[in-house]
């Protein structure tokens, strides 16, 4: 138990706002309920959430010792009420999450629980799977990040050998993925191979395409199939063989067929002529597990093809594809 002793800056405040402020960690939804079920009591009593606090007054805090901790990242689970996620499968080994666009995987620069990692550490930790308090160093961790305007399947690894496994796949490229994206313009050919060098501007955290090596370039290649087009727009299945920042978005952009969306490496006049200004159109639909070597306790995943419900820029501009 812990006791709040109020003054006369915390006066005159309601009871579950203050609590909220002092105790960060604490969900909006265990707190009410603690209210309810006076775990939260003012001067030694229950009280209404919406009771107004007097200096001199005490506040008694009947909840676990980890809400008292200060917010980090690696504690931001404990904020979630209840985990939002969209799951494409699920094993005891792994999750495969269709992260929305919007959705930060990690939180960027300060203390944030709306992310990915978050909810899917919250959601380990209300299911018993993931218990912190008697691990010394694993936590639930994502095995590849999306950028936050873009969707797709993420990896997120449970257990500490599967965590392994899955990194050694990613860096060998023995899992492969796929991405879907609107262009404005026709690909031509309508089918090839896009390669050439990426020089990362880290302060704009922008990304410029070099036709020959240059200092602090790296080698990009990325193969694209044109799928559908119509009405100035394409539909692009494009595969990353590097995997660089913004390769997608740079490398189509130099070709000449931005991403709807982009205003980064595109036109804002374009993308509000065709109705598109929240994020370029870009998803990580499909993920395949090729593994032409040995992957021990995943082996049973080897070929095994995994695919999102539906993608909203799809259906919008090419309502007659499926995926």
């Amino acid at each position: 138990m812990r006791e709040l002793q109020i003054r006369e800056n915390d006066a005159n405040q309601r009871l579950d706002r203050f609590v909220g402020k002092a105790v960060p960690l604490l969900p909006d939804s265990l707190l009410q309920k603690y209210i309810r079920l006076k775990r939260i009591k003012l001067n030694g009593k229950g009280a209404k959430r919406d009771t107004r606090l007097s200096a001199g007054d005490t506040v008694q805090l009947y909840i676990n010792d980890e809400f008292f901790e200060p917010p980090r990242e690696d504690n931001a689970y404990l904020k979630v009420g209840a985990p939002k996620l969209d799951i494409v499968y699920e094993d005891e080994n792994l999750l495969l999450v269709d992260k929305k666009p919007g959705v930060l995987c990690h939180s960027a620069g300060k203390w944030d629980y709306n992310t990915l990692i978050a909810n899917i550490q919250a959601r380990a930790y209300q299911s018993g799977e993931w218990r912190p308090r008697e691990e010394h160093s694993f936590a639930p961790a994502l095995c590849n990040r999306i950028d936050r305007n873009t969707g797709g399947i993420v990896i997120a690894a449970k257990n500490a050998d599967a965590l392994r496994i899955l990194n050694d796949k990613i860096r060998d490229r023995e899992i492969d993925k796929r991405y879907l994206c609107v262009v404005r313009g026709r690909p031509r050919p309508p089918e090839g191979r896009l390669e050439g060098y990426l020089f990362k501007d880290a302060k704009r955290n922008q990304v410029y395409v070099r036709e020959t090596p240059e200092p602090g370039a790296k080698s990009a290649v990325t193969s694209y199939r044109l799928l559908r087009s119509g009405g100035g727009l394409s539909l692009v299945e494009c595969r990353l063989l590097t995997g660089r920042t913004h390769q997608i978005r740079a490398q189509m952009a130099h070709a000449g067929w931005p991403l709807l969306g982009d205003g980064k490496y595109g036109s804002e006049r374009e993308n509000r002529r065709f109705g598109e200004t929240e994020g370029q159109a870009l998803y990580s639909y499909r993920l395949r597990f090729d593994f032409p070597t040995d992957a021990g306790a995943l082996d049973y995943l080897r070929g095994r093809e995994f695919t999102v419900s539906h993608i909203d820029f799809v259906e919008k501009y090419f309502p007659d594809y499926t995926l």
